[in-house]
């Protein structure tokens, strides 16, 4: 798995990063990761520089003054890598709720199968989330139906954030024109992605909610969800939506 980075948003993460850390460079030795950190109170920063001297050359730290929201700080990554020689990139929460097991499954659908985009997907197999409440496994399900029906794309779990892009993907689109700074980013990057008419191809994989750390979850990210994939898609439709 050469030339490929696992970009990680931090905000307060300090339970999980050092662990997450190993998990995925320890077990492959040729991966590389960038740890975009929100100015976390607690102290995550600092312990990436620390797993930094263990992991040099490897391991990567950029540091924003305050919280800009998840679409930004991997927009920030995806720019970070440009700049460098990759050639697949890795989006990954920090808590687990990704399983770093599943990274060769991603990386196979793009490196052999000829994926732009490859989804680790918790609904192309069924509903397979783990110690979630039964209202939040409706709540996502939901959205990722919804988000399908309105914007007709043949992909099951829209909302998914753990992926790996293809770099020739990530060089086509805009970065500077995505406009969603939560979890509709994940979205708004599919769906140009699908507009571009790039090869997705989504894997199977089992989400884990955090046994570490609080979810950043909020409804004004919901509502960003509902009411901003209307509008995308309409502006689609008019031909005013750049990629």
């Amino acid at each position: 798995m050469e030339h490929t980075l696992v970009i990680i948003p931090t905000y307060k993460e300090r339970e999980n990063i050092k662990l997450m850390i190993d998990a995925v460079l320890g077990d492959y030795p040729q991966i590389h990761m960038l740890v975009v950190d929100d100015n976390s109170p607690d102290g995550t920063a600092g312990l990436v520089k620390e797993k930094m001297e263990e992991y040099p050359d490897r391991l990567f730290i950029e540091e924003r003054l305050k919280k800009q929201g998840l679409g930004s700080a991997y927009i920030h990554g995806f720019k970070w890598a440009l700049n460098r020689d990759y050639e697949y990139v890795f989006e990954m929460d920090a808590d687990f709720s990704h399983n770093p097991a599943d990274i060769p499954l991603l990386h196979e659908a793009c490196n052999v199968h000829g994926a732009d985009l490859a989804i680790g997907s918790r609904y192309v197999k069924g509903v397979n989330v783990v110690n979630w409440p039964m209202s939040r496994v409706l709540l996502s399900y939901g959205a990722s139906k919804y988000v399908r029906f309105v914007t007709r794309m043949d992909i099951h779990d829209t909302t998914a954030g753990f992926v790996c892009y293809k770099v020739s993907l990530l060089r086509k689109l805009n970065l500077d024109k995505i406009r969603f700074v939560g979890y509709a980013f994940q979205i708004e990057m599919k769906f140009k992605a699908y507009l571009l008419r790039a090869k997705i191809i989504e894997i199977p994989v089992i989400f884990t909610d955090r046994s570490r750390g609080q979810s950043k979850m909020s409804g004004g990210i919901i509502n960003e969800a509902v009411t901003g994939i209307l509008r995308m898609k309409l502006k689609s439709l008019l031909g005013r939506l750049e990629l």
